[in-house]
This record gives C-alpha cells, sequence and structure tokens, in this order.
C-alpha cells in the first residue's frame, strides 16, 4: 500500500468516525432505576436531557434518593456505552489499518 492509498484510507476512516459521533448525539437513551421511579434521560454522548423523579421516589431518604438516582445514571451509561460500542465498531468496519 503506498503513502496516497493509505492517506485515501485515514480520511475516509476519520470521516466516518466524525458522522458517527455526530450521530451519537442525536441518540437517545433511558435509565431507568427503582421499578421506573427515577428516569434519566441522556443522549449516546452523555449529555443529559432531563431527570424524573416520581412523587413515590420523592419518599425515600435523601440518601436512598440518591442511590436511585446514581442507578437510573449508570443504566443510561450503560445504553450509551453499548450503542457508542456498535456505533463505532459499524463505522470502523472494513477500513484496513497498515499497523
Amino acid at each position: 500500500m503506498d503513502l496516497n492509498e493509505m492517506m485515501a484510507q485515514a480520511h475516509e476512516l476519520q470521516a466516518k468516525v466524525t458522522a458517527a459521533q455526530d450521530s451519537l448525539g442525536k441518540i437517545d437513551v433511558k435509565g431507568i432505576a427503582g421499578n421506573g421511579a427515577v428516569i434519566v434521560d441522556m443522549t449516546a454522548k452523555y449529555d443529559v436531557q432531563n431527570v424524573i423523579i416520581s412523587d413515590e421516589a420523592m419518599k425515600n431518604t435523601p440518601e436512598n434518593l440518591a442511590k436511585i438516582v446514581a442507578q437510573a445514571f449508570i443504566d443510561a451509561k450503560a445504553k450509551a456505552d453499548a450503542i457508542i460500542d456498535k456505533t463505532m465498531s459499524d463505522a470502523t468496519q472494513g477500513v484496513e489499518l497498515p499497523f
């Protein structure tokens, strides 16, 4: 593979990765905890859009409420991570790297 081919592949890969990263900002994920008592809505780029806490969840102690909210964030992040892995894998599929 000559230098021009390598540069063309690098530009192709960069364009695919950039497009994939842009698409992640448009994908919505929801983290749910406490049987739906807390819902965290974020993009696959981890931008939190909304946090919904039910009236029932508000009856918890502050410590327990904090745990439920944290669990919802963890759930949302895990879902976003799975989407990121799939999206980036799809974007780089078929691109041969000379390294």
